[in-house]
């Protein structure tokens, strides 16, 4: 059986096999795991084979490899559900969305439901500068507006004025 980053590492974190956050190493996760499932969204390539070609063919310095891991494989497993958290906010089909603010879309929903320990407001940020960093000139002002409808929905008492 094929070693996986997480076990490779060691480290036996209690988030989803994730270790302690390591200073830029989640950012850094986020943005390998945006242009890894971009790929998969276009060629239908499995996310095991999608992620150790993304290992081989580029230089993860400072990435977080265990949360890569989880992004790359955890998104696809939940792919509907998420998916369904997005839809009502979408003003078109989730298939019409630019692929690249569609996977940072399907992040965001992904860590809102599957990641309490993240503040809210973090994971909204990082995806705006994603969506800055990898989409449109303006996707950043729509992925902020459906993540944060979606944030209202999962994290209602965190979202909810005091």
């Amino acid at each position: 059986m094929a070693e996986t980053p997480a076990s490779a590492s060691g480290s036996s974190g209690s988030i989803a096999g994730c270790g302690p956050p390591r200073k830029g190493g989640r950012k850094r996760a986020r943005q390998a795991a945006v242009q890894a499932l971009y790929q998969w969204q276009l060629t239908a390539q499995r996310p095991d084979e999608i992620e150790t070609h993304f290992i081989d063919d580029h230089d993860l310095k400072g990435v977080d490899r265990e949360y890569f891991h989880v992004l790359v494989r955890e998104i696809p497993l939940h792919l509907h559900e998420l998916d369904d958290h997005l839809t009502p906010h979408l003003d078109r089909a989730i298939d019409e969305i630019d692929p690249v603010e569609r996977a940072i879309l399907r992040i965001g929903a992904y860590e809102f439901e599957f990641h309490p320990e993240i503040p809210y407001r973090v994971i909204l940020n990082e995806a705006i500068e994603l969506a800055k960093m990898f989409g449109a000139e303006h996707g950043h002002k729509f992925v902020n507006a459906v993540l944060d409808k979606v944030a209202a929905d999962l994290r209602k008492s965190e979202v909810a004025p005091a």
